[in-house]
């Protein structure tokens, strides 16, 4: 509830723009950039200032050419954007951030436990380049984004799909690549699209089906999986992926990743 108490703990302090980051976020992304190289032409913007232009896209929905022209020209922040998703800058980032938050909260740094779940997003409109789909079951012409988060709805792992695709394929190959990043993760609590042998036995992960109980009627919280349908309504927050506008799906996943690790930064830097 927006309560005066509550709007003067979340202040920020004042900025150029909303989306810019304060000096507490950015010494926390920082190390996660490249640094200037040791040779060729010196940058002539720097890091931080991209790094805003691309928070101001995400958190705004605007296109690169409208980009305000207080930030580096469009083509610089669209490059250093594309490069950064491509070297997985924004998943590093977001790793960094859940394990440091979890320790934050006194809980182990790795966890145990996670959520898996997808969100079928609508396609930007037509002519949008990128391969797209049709999802039957909520009539959605787009893409899928899979989400694996902790129990305190941490993101852990992102992929996003074509929206024809079934919501088990995302989680089997989420679970697979979990081992990695996250090693003790031994169980995931999941919905009934996720049931069925080839889910259970594609990863030593073990998946925990939850459903809505016989006798329930209307809306019902759903026990765990309730966490997951939070983060992604902290990521809708973000414009820019109120509809997938991506020509890429790495693009669609790097977005998705940033907006859920810009929750992260806040609220670490709030703490500090």
């Amino acid at each position: 509830m927006w309560t005066p108490a509550a709007r003067a703990q979340l202040a920020r302090p004042i900025q150029p723009y909303a989306t810019c980051l304060t000096n507490a976020e950015w010494s926390l992304a920082a190390p996660f950039l490249p640094p200037p190289a040791p040779f060729g032409r010196p940058r002539r913007w720097p890091m931080r200032a991209v790094l805003d232009g691309i928070l101001y896209v995400l958190r705004t929905g605007c296109a690169w050419r409208h980009l305000p022209r207080d930030f580096p020209p469009w083509p610089t922040t669209l490059r250093w954007f594309l490069r950064l998703a491509r070297t997985g800058t924004f998943e590093r980032i977001a790793h960094a951030l859940a394990m440091a938050d979890r320790e934050r909260m006194g809980r182990q740094a790795s966890p145990t436990a996670a959520v898996v779940d997808t969100q079928a997003v609508r396609s930007g409109g037509v002519g949008v380049a990128g391969v797209r789909g049709y999802d039957a079951a909520k009539r959605v012409v787009g893409r899928k984004r899979h989400a694996l988060v902790d129990t305190d709805g941490r993101l852990l792992l992102a992929a996003v799909s074509p929206a024809s695709s079934h919501d088990s394929h995302g989680g089997i190959a989420l679970l697979g690549i979990s081992r990695r990043p996250w090693p003790f993760l031994a169980l995931c609590y999941a919905d009934r699209a996720y049931a069925g042998e080839r889910v259970a036995t594609a990863t030593p992960v073990t998946v925990q089906l939850v459903g809505r109980a016989p006798e329930a009627r209307g809306f019902a919280v759903q026990p765990r999986r309730w966490v997951i349908e939070r983060t992604f309504g902290w990521t809708s927050r973000c414009r820019r992926l109120a509809r997938d506008h991506e020509a890429t799906e790495s693009s669609a996943t790097a977005f998705f990743t940033l907006a859920a690790a810009a929750v992260l930064l806040r609220r670490i830097a709030r703490a500090l």
